[in-house]
This record gives C-alpha cells, structure tokens and sequence, in this order.
C-alpha cells in the first residue's frame, strides 16, 4: 500500500481483515502481523495509522461498537412490529457475532485494549455494554407500547438477556446456537415481563 493511501481507506482496509482474521483463527490469533498479511501490506503501515496493534484494536472494537448500536437502534424503531421474542432473538444475534465475540475475548484478555477503551466505556466489557444499554432503549420502547409489564425493570432484563446471550454464543458446542435455541433462551427470560405473566 503506498505511502499516500487516505488514512480512512487504511482503515477499512485493516479492519476487514482484523475480522477476517479474529472469525477464522479467534481473538488468539488476533496479532499485527496476522492483519497486516490478511490485508496483504507492510506492517510498518499499520503503525503508520496508529500508535500501536491496542490503538488499532480500540478503534476496530468502536467501530463495531458503532455498527451495533445502530443495528440495535432500527430494531428500536421496528419495535411492535414483530413478537417481543422475534425482536430480541433477532438482537442477541446481532451482537454476537463471531466478530463480536472475538473482540470481546480480546478485550478481557488485553489490558492494554480496555485501557484504551476507557474513555468511551468506563464501565463494563466494551461491546457488551453498549450492547446492553442499546437493548435497554428497544426494551423502554416495548414497555411504553404495553408488550412489557409497567414495573420490568428494562436495565436489568437487558442485562440478563446479554449476560446469558453471551454464554449461549460462547458456549462450548464449538458453533453458534441456531435460532430455535436463541429464541427458547429468550422466551425463559422474558416470560415473566410479558403482560398477563403470573406475578
């Protein structure tokens, strides 16, 4: 790649293969040689765009921080359009992804990475979080609308709905869950915050 290339083509670039590379090898397999190869450039050129490979991998984890809160948010704006269940399965499938998850491994692995993130996630586990928070807003929405019960405590649904997400993509069946097993998951947590539940 030359010298010149934009540094947002750079990126692009990057963090394609980053996802490329953490899909089929993991977030072990997650090192600046692996991307620069994958990207098929120099390594000097990652280095030419960020401080250091935990630079790189901050900005990889808020860009996909980014993509999630607004594929989050069109189902927000869909919310009573489909089942509560429908919805939520359809959210917890888009944030674990085996991109997602590998930046989330790479993230409690690497000091240096959440260190980075700091300033943008304070609290928590990037990605996680803000996939949390996201699902919490689609969660108000439901409420507002009468498919949850006025007292659902929605921050704390939309963390157990993540939570136990999180271990169901990350289990050890060595493939994601189909979507009849999301859904079960959903429906167990959700039942009892749906109109007309036994208290």
């Amino acid at each position: 790649m030359p010298t010149g290339v934009a540094l947002s083509d750079a990126r692009a670039r990057l963090f394609a293969a980053a996802e490329r590379v953490v899909t089929r090898d993991g977030a072990g397999g997650l090192t600046s040689r692996a991307v620069t190869e994958e990207a098929g450039v120099a390594k000097g050129v990652l280095h030419r765009h960020f401080a250091d490979f935990d630079d790189f991998l901050a900005e990889l984890v808020r860009d996909r921080i980014g993509r999630l809160q607004a594929e989050v948010g069109e189902l927000t704006a869909a919310a009573g359009s489909t089942t509560l269940v429908s919805q939520v399965a359809e959210a917890l499938t888009r944030t674990f992804t085996p991109v997602n998850l590998g930046l989330v491994s790479a993230a409690m692995a690497r000091d240096g990475l959440r260190a980075r993130l700091r300033p943008t996630t304070p609290h928590g586990i990037p990605i996680l979080t803000e996939a949390a928070t996201a699902l919490s807003a689609y969660l108000d929405t439901e409420r507002r609308l009468g498919r949850l019960t006025p007292r659902t405590d929605t921050g704390t649904l939309a963390l157990t709905l993540i939570g136990t997400g999180h271990l169901l993509f990350a289990g050890e069946l060595g493939g994601l869950p189909d979507a009849s097993a999301v859904r079960e998951v959903v429906e167990a947590i959700t039942v009892g915050a749906e109109p007309g539940a036994r208290p």
